[in-house]
């Protein structure tokens, strides 16, 4: 029950704006909607979502990560059946915002539930694999299954699908995973201030990739909100350094399992993303593929994305979640390396990028989530599923920025136009290279830190004690850990 309500919450996150997609010319249509607007129909999601995860994780470190999904769960069936009356793009807007706001109260505790639910390295990697499993088939058939329905039926009922979701998901956590207990939670009190500034660092670094592709790198708009990302984020780190109650104690964060973890998070995500946005305007603009086929041209990412769980235990086991970490990001980076160097060469060469990117993405997400996990106290891991979520955000919306200021600095005229002249499509393809080549050489320099960072934790690690100190030791990869900071055993 536990783990059938915890996949239902991540379906929903890889399904929710999916399936969303599918329906956005129609709602266009129908709510008389500009291109900005429905931007922002999708885009609000992403932005409240990312912006309120770390402050909403703290959250649920003190009043309990269980009661926080319980509730995020209600929020999101009340949002999603607010669809149905829906008249205005205004609105529509609004709703995704409610939604944004369920998301990130959901969205994380799936990681924290299911790390307590085990104390095993092994069985948390199964579990999450599971779970990641379930989510990754939504993504896959989600767009299908849409343009499915809206040939029969409004496209309010791609969102009603959130209901009996929802309502799967509280009925598996409410019975399947006990109430927090009160030595898994901490009562120091609510760094406001800290929040305030950490929401608003995120969603400001969310916002401005999406002004650099839209207004280009001419406005000043974009740097603007870039620069001010920058200062409040510095402003955040200041706080979290003088805080008496830190919402993010930093000395946690620099603990090299933790650090490490996300770093490589973040260059999976960074790849993920900036693979996916290069290689979908290549085939269509570039090697004229209709959206039919294109999408077809991506069916290899999401093959490996969704047979790739079966290989994840095997290799944790021969490897340990160390190496397993470091080995699936460094082949995120060979992956986005042949696809900068060889991919305008054939379509052979973009499927392996993206088989290579898919394939060490799938491993990271796993395994990098559950170091993330092992290297804070239990009663910070609402927090850790914040942070590994948030880290993947904001290197999202960094790779597609990436991607599209590079493009927009390089090509000169209306890249959605029909017939390029040869001298575009030579500006293409150099700019589609050296945007390829800035993704590897950004995910190699987040790799090389987060393998230096987890040699420092192998450094770290006391030599495996005996059975009379509590037995900890099991297998490749796992750490021994002090009573107090180990979860709970699951029922």
């Amino acid at each position: 029950m536990a783990l059938a309500g915890l996949s239902a919450v991540f379906l929903f996150e890889m399904l929710d704006n999916s399936i969303l997609n599918v329906a956005l010319p129609t709602i266009g249509r129908e709510l008389s909607a500009s291109t900005t607007v429905l931007q922002w129909v999708t885009g609000v999601y992403a932005v409240v979502f990312g912006g309120l995860m770390p402050a909403l994780g703290a959250l649920a470190d003190r009043v309990g990560r269980r009661r926080t999904m319980l509730a995020g769960l209600v929020l999101l069936g009340a949002a999603s059946l607010a669809t149905s009356f829906v008249t205005t793009a205004g609105q529509l807007i609004a709703v995704r915002a409610v939604t944004g706001v369920a998301a990130a109260m959901t969205t994380p505790g799936s990681l924290a539930l299911a790390f307590r639910l085990f104390d095993d390295d092994g069985l948390r990697v199964r579990a999450t694999t599971l779970i990641s499993t379930v989510g990754l088939v939504g993504l896959a058939v989600g767009p299908t299954a849409g343009g499915f329905v809206l040939a029969f039926a409004p496209w309010q009922a791609l969102l009603l699908v959130n209901v009996p979701i929802a309502a799967l998901a509280f009925a598996g956590i409410r019975r399947g995973i006990p109430a927090d207990r009160a030595d898994e939670l901490h009562r120091d009190p609510v760094d406001v201030a800290g929040a305030l500034l950490g929401t608003a660092a995120i969603v400001l670094a969310l916002v401005a990739p999406t002004l650099f592709v839209d207004a280009g790198t001419a406005s000043p708009l974009p740097w603007l909100t870039a620069a001010a990302a920058v200062v409040t984020a510095v402003l955040f780190v200041l706080r979290e350094r003088s805080a008496r109650h830190p919402l993010l104690d930093l000395r946690l964060m620099a603990r090299p399992l933790v650090s490490s973890g996300l770093a490589f998070k973040a260059a999976a995500a960074l790849a993920t993303a900036g693979l996916g946005y290069l290689v979908t305007l290549q085939l269509q603009f570039d090697w004229g593929w209709t959206p039919a086929r294109a999408a077809m041209g991506m069916l290899p990412q999401v093959v490996v994305l969704i047979a790739g769980g079966a290989v994840i235990g095997p290799l944790v086991t021969r490897l340990g979640l160390d190496k397993a970490a470091w080995c699936g990001a460094t082949v995120v980076v060979c992956g986005l390396a042949v696809y900068g160097l060889l991919g305008r060469l054939g379509y052979v060469w973009v499927a392996l990028a993206l088989v290579l990117v898919a394939a060490g993405m799938r491993v990271v997400g796993v395994v990098a989530g559950t170091n993330v996990m092992r290297g804070l106290p239990a009663d910070r891991t609402g927090i850790a599923a914040a942070l590994v979520d948030t880290a993947g955000e904001v290197t999202t919306g960094l790779g597609i920025a990436v991607g599209g200021t590079i493009l927009a600095a390089l090509f000169t005229g209306d890249i959605t136009a029909p017939h390029w002249s040869p001298h575009q499509t030579a500006q293409f393809r150099q700019a589609v290279t050296c945007a390829a080549l800035a993704l590897t050489t950004l995910a190699a320099l987040l790799v090389g830190w987060g393998i230096a960072r987890a040699h420092r934790a192998e450094e770290d690690t006391p030599p495996p004690t005996p059975a009379t100190d509590g037995g900890d030791e099991r297998g490749p990869g796992a750490r021994s850990r002090r009573a107090a900071d180990r979860p709970v055993r699951g029922r």
